[in-house]
């Protein structure tokens, strides 16, 4: 391809996005395909010559965008949002242009210390101590791994990553079953293994980890001859939103000497907004702490952030530093390779510094305060219907329902209306257990969502809800 197809192409795809987003209210949410119908239309064995940009552009919109589940779709209600402003996804063209690898700063300047301011002005609208450093990682997944790593080596000495976790103490870790199955992914990954994470009960509206058990856990374990090496609390989790009592959690961690995390990945973004920081009052007390731009705040996938309190201790964790990756000539910078496990990085500062001068923190806070009020009042909507309870109540814009119907099975027929539902492709759910129950989650989130799609959700559930019954 030379520079003019290039220019070329690159206008043509620019003209499709925009196209693309303005019509997918008329698009259903979830793609209507059979398991192996894409690949089938896809040749079995690669081309021995080059085919024209017109034959693969054409295919990409014959082949795969059926395929395709819209996650930019107004009426996408299901997990939690990947957005994508559109201010973001032009800086990440610019980003793919020019290809830059970000790994140290001299391998971009301008990537590093933009990085670094920007993720400062998170932590001014987050109103994070300044103390607190951070980095922006492709995923909350890679975020807890980090810190679990860290939590090891600070729990064994830092001995784990030279001599190995052979011969060493039963390390152990406490969370809930309110947290994210990355940190289950984690705890495997960093060798701790998945029956020394250790599942502390629940309680309470928010499902909240009983401080009091996680305490004795933690003496249990050590009268036992393991080594407690940190804890990971929640705000927002995934299923229903389960959130710890920060404080009180951070009161035992300090007690013991623990390592805390806060996964905060969704609810993270909320926290922009003055009134909502009650759900992790404390937090400042944790060691690290991680939350998602790419969910709420409309900065396009991959855009995780995580803080550090003492950074030192991460580098020491993870950096490794041979000849060639090293700056020569310049002292006190950063290299974020270095806080993270990949070497390799992206330049995801751009589209964040993007997307915050041209919304300002006021629109976002609107966006998120609309998001929880309208889902608030889907709430209040089902409750007053005869045959729908709330299984769980709205955590910010997040809650859990269930259909009921005489003589029905519950868990079956909801798992079929959650189904039937997605196969309309007016809006998208997705289900959870609570408490061994189905019950089907709903949460608002995406960028562009109206009080109208909303409305739409009402209507569509209930409609369908009452057609199965």
């Amino acid at each position: 391809m030379n520079s003019n197809e290039f220019r070329e192409w690159s206008l043509r795809a620019a003209e499709w996005g925009a196209d693309y987003r303005s019509t997918l209210r008329e698009r259903p949410v979830r793609p209507l395909v059979e398991p192996g119908e894409i690949s089938r239309s896809i040749d079995v064995s690669p081309p021995e010559h080059g085919e024209t940009m017109q034959a693969i552009f054409a295919d990409f919109e014959r082949k795969i965008l059926p395929g395709m589940t819209h996650w930019q779709h107004p009426r996408f209600f299901a997990y939690f949002p990947a957005n994508a402003a559109p201010v973001s996804v032009l800086a990440e063209y610019l980003v793919s242009v020019m290809a830059a690898q970000c790994m140290l700063w001299q391998t971009s300047p301008a990537a590093t210390e933009l990085e670094t301011r920007v993720v400062d002005w998170m932590r001014q609208a987050l109103r994070l101590p300044e103390g607190f450093s951070g980095v922006m990682q492709d995923s909350a997944s890679s975020a807890t791994l980090a810190a679990v790593l860290t939590m090891r080596e600070r729990a064994l000495d830092w001995q784990g990553n030279k001599k190995g976790l052979q011969g060493q103490p039963i390390l152990r870790v406490y969370s809930s079953d309110q947290v994210h199955t990355s940190i289950d992914r984690a705890i495997w990954v960093a060798g701790v293994g998945e029956d020394n994470l250790v599942r502390i009960p629940v309680a309470g509206r928010f499902r909240a980890m009983d401080v009091a058990a996680l305490e004795a856990a933690i003496v249990a374990d050590r009268q036992a001859g393991m080594l407690p090496a940190g804890i990971i609390a929640c705000v927002g989790g995934t299923s229903t939103g389960g959130t710890d009592d920060i404080a009180e959690v951070a009161a035992v961690a300090r007690r013991h000497g623990l390592y805390l995390h806060v996964d905060a990945a969704w609810a993270g973004s909320a926290m922009i907004c003055p009134e909502y920081r009650h759900f992790w009052a404390g937090v400042e007390q944790a060691d690290s702490i991680v939350f998602n731009p790419h969910k709420w705040l409309g900065a396009q996938f991959d855009c995780s952030m995580q803080f550090i309190r003492r950074p030192d201790d991460l580098v020491r964790t993870l950096a490794i530093k041979p000849d060639y990756l090293k700056t020569h000539g310049r002292d006190g910078i950063i290299n974020y390779s270095e806080w993270s496990v990949p070497l390799g990085r992206r330049f995801r500062a751009l589209k964040l510094w993007f997307l915050l001068r041209a919304h300002g923190l006021e629109n976002l806070r609107t966006m998120i305060r609309n998001h929880v009020a309208w889902s608030e009042g889907l709430a209040e909507r089902l409750a007053k219907e005869p045959d729908f309870e709330i299984v769980s109540e709205p955590m910010l814009s997040l809650f859990s329902f269930r259909h009921l119907v005489a003589g029905t099975e519950s868990n079956q027929h909801n798992l079929r209306l959650v189904n039937a539902i997605n196969d309309d492709g007016r809006i998208y759910l997705t289900q959870t257990r609570v408490d061994g129950q189905v019950a089907i989650r709903f949460q608002v989130g995406q960028f562009e969502t109206t009080a109208a799609d909303v409305d739409t959700a009402f209507m569509v559930i209930t409609e369908i809800a009452r057609r199965l019954a």
